[in-house]
């Protein structure tokens, strides 16, 4: 077999927690950070809590209430497609003269 295949196992790894608890395992880096550990876990606290480490419980429960606030009709986004429609049409230049004049601010 080939030597130096397998990497260093540490007897003594420290893991801390998020929550301050600190314990000694095994491992192959000498040192581990978590967030949730059997300290703090509500599976074996017993306690419900949200154990949210990125902020998405607050981003979902935001995104829940922009969605709830802008709720539209079928027939309300089909009148403002119309609109938006109409008022590009009307931004295009009626005459050829008026369409140089476009073509020439947007050449310098």
């Amino acid at each position: 077999m080939k030597a130096d295949t397998h990497p260093t196992f540490y007897n003594d790894t420290k893991v801390t927690c998020a929550c301050g608890n600190t314990f000694i395992t095994g491992s192959t880096v000498p040192q581990i950070t978590v967030e949730v550990c059997y300290n703090c876990h509500p599976f074996y606290t017993g306690q419900m809590k949200y154990v949210d480490t990125a902020g998405r419980v607050d981003a979902f429960r935001a995104k829940q209430k922009k969605v709830q606030e802008k709720v539209l009709s079928k027939g309300e986004k089909r009148r403002l497609k119309k609109e938006r429609k109409i008022q590009k049409e009307l931004e295009r230049p009626d005459t050829l003269a008026e369409l140089r004049k476009v073509a020439k601010k947007n050449k310098n």
